[in-house]
């Protein structure tokens, strides 16, 4: 089973639901109207379905392989693909057209980058890193750098890589040792190793671009202490193309649960002499604060992947239950019945969609804040927008990969016996998922961040604003939607009630604020999600131009569906997120082993 974009529902919510037209009326996104959106949603659902799709059954067989010349050999197919994808010029589409991109907005970069990753999650990394560099040097490196860099950076000629983790030091950034000290010349040599680099190397393009995190002599311990790099596979010769091969070794691979045909690398930096060459960006020991701006934009972007791989196992969830029969469904005089005629699971099926949905409205939602906080010409409005992106990044990553790795997961439910047979491809997309919630930052430090550093901005008052605007969602919702205003209206009052808490927590009491994090994260993605199908709910019942009636009305059920099976639980979160501490750490550390 191939997949097949949603085109029609990213249009419905990138346009009736966030509201795409406060970036379009912009002048700079002033190009995309209604017709251009459509247009390149329906290429890039083609591209994506007949070029990349197909690669995932082999590149999970093959994998990503070392080769006898010590570099990478990607699985069949995956070159002449790759190299279709930089033709078409989906790597620049949601770049600026200054350095060669096609200047859409990153809303609805986020729909591209959607399909990309539903179609091969595996392949989809290398142009997500590439994404991540490009935002680092456009907003940190020197003009010398970009133009070096990112003319190739942007058109995918050349990718990018981010290399932070070193073996002694996983979450923990600060404590990483890598080091680089400055030459004559003005540039730096490192030295040391770095795991966990997807697509460190491979052979997709003829040079790769490493964002790199190392310690000068003598810089503070901490996070305080790092610079940012920028370390070439290949030194850029005066023509702009690759040179001389830097000191840059791949050691190995890592073997991995899923997307087995991204290479997961060790690198080596300086084995082979005095050190790789890097150029330093900024000034030495800011590396953290620009570092952060390529995590941002990577932390969204692992996000949808959680709703990219949930999309694919629901339409292949959908595929296997409309083909396969059994039984008797109740009221059907087809015997056997087609499996999705059976009430179970048909409410699989029916979790598995309003999820996905719910988590498309607030990714595609935190997407369009980032382009209005760095676009919309009022600072306030720049201001605004820029707290509700902190806000919905950590709940896009960790309540969207969290929700991916469900969602694959019911995908099996549904194949019964055979979705745990690899010939079926279900289980694929739930190995693939699972790093998500790992990746990027685990999903713990995404919710102690949203608890710990999103929660009080502007005192608290950002998260009020986005709770009061999600509860005026229920408003006006009457007749068969009526159920919907009741469930969001109990969901909000709620999560304020647990937010309230977790504020309070946050001035004496850290440990509990710590202790409910996680199951606010949920609670408040869940409850947002909620909010935004309301509205697509209240805009279907009213009717939406260019939209079918069969649409719609599927549209107002699978919201109706999500607020009495979904949005019903936020309210027993509640005590969840306010127990505190206590009984987190109730059994002692020395009984937490077995005897």
């Amino acid at each position: 089973m191939t997949y097949r974009a949603p085109v029609t529902d990213m249009r419905f919510t990138l346009t009736r639901v966030v509201g795409l037209d406060r970036v379009t009326e912009l002048d700079r996104f002033s190009h995309v109207d209604g017709d251009t959106l459509a247009g390149i949603l329906d290429e890039a659902g083609r591209f994506m379905s007949e070029v990349v799709a197909p690669l995932g059954p082999v590149g999970d067989a093959v994998g990503s392989v070392l080769a006898d010349d010590g570099g990478v050999a990607t699985p069949p197919g995956y070159r002449e693909a790759y190299r279709k994808f930089v033709e078409a010029g989906w790597p620049a589409a949601a770049l600026p057209q200054e350095w060669g991109g096609g200047g859409l907005p990153w809303a609805i970069g986020a729909a591209l980058q959607e399909m990309l990753t539903a179609a091969d999650m595996a392949f989809s990394l290398c142009p997500m890193l590439t994404h991540s560099a490009n935002d680092m040097l456009l907003q940190h490196a020197s003009d010398e750098q970009q133009a070096t860099y990112l003319g190739k950076l942007v058109s995918g000629e050349w990718t990018g890589t981010m290399a932070l983790t070193e073996p002694h030091a996983g979450s923990d950034v600060g404590a990483l040792s890598m080091r680089a000290e400055r030459v004559a010349d003005g540039t730096y040599r490192l030295s040391g190793t770095k795991i966990f680099i997807t697509w460190g190397d491979h052979d997709l393009t003829d040079n790769i671009v490493h964002i790199v995190l190392a310690r000068t002599p003598g810089a503070p311990t901490g996070t305080k202490g790092i610079s940012c790099f920028i370390v070439p596979k290949f030194l850029v010769g005066p023509d702009g193309s690759p040179a001389q091969r830097n000191d840059l070794t791949t050691v190995s691979l890592e073997h991995k649960v899923g997307i087995h045909a991204s290479p997961t690398c060790v690198l080596a930096f300086g084995e082979r002499g005095e050190g790789a060459i890097g150029y330093l960006i900024g000034e030495e020991n800011e590396g953290m604060r620009f570092m952060f701006t390529m995590m941002n934009s990577a932390r969204l972007q692992v996000g949808l992947e959680g709703l990219a791989v949930a999309e694919r196992a629901y339409q292949r969830a959908v595929a296997h239950a409309t083909e396969r029969t059994q039984g008797r469904a109740v009221g059907d005089d087809r015997v056997p019945s087609p499996i999705l005629r059976h009430p179970d699971v048909r409410r699989m099926l029916m979790l598995m969609r309003s999820q996905v949905e719910a988590m498309r409205c607030v990714m595609y939602r935190n997407a369009l804040a980032i382009d209005l906080s760095t676009h919309h010409p009022a600072e306030a409005v720049r201001d605004a927008e820029a707290d509700i992106a902190g806000i919905l990044t950590p709940v896009s990553k960790a309540w969207g990969t969290d929700l991916g790795v469900e969602i694959a997961s019911l995908g099996i439910q549904v194949h019964g016996g055979m979705g745990y047979v690899e010939e079926t491809g279900a289980a694929q997309l739930w190995r693939d998922s699972r790093i998500a919630p790992i990746y990027e930052g685990t999903n713990g430090i995404q919710a102690i961040d949203l608890v710990t550093r999103k929660l009080p901005l502007a005192g608290g008052d950002a998260i009020r604003g986005l709770l009061a605007e999600a509860g005026r969602e229920a408003d006006g919702l009457e007749g068969d939607l009526s159920p919907i205003g009741q469930h969001l209206t109990d969901a909000v009052d709620a999560t304020g009630k647990a937010t309230e808490a977790l504020l309070d927590a946050l001035e004496e009491r850290l440990p509990d604020a710590l202790a409910g994090a996680t199951p606010y994260t949920r609670m408040l993605g869940t409850t947002l999600g909620g909010a935004l199908l309301a509205r697509s709910a209240r805009i279907a019942a009213e009717g939406a131009e260019g939209f079918s009636s069969g649409f719609l009305a599927a549209k107002a059920a699978t919201a109706r569906f999500y607020a009495d099976q979904v949005l019903s639980q936020v309210p027993g979160m509640l005590p969840a997120v306010l127990a505190g501490a206590e009984s987190t750490f109730g059994v002692p550390e020395e009984a937490l082993r077995r005897s």
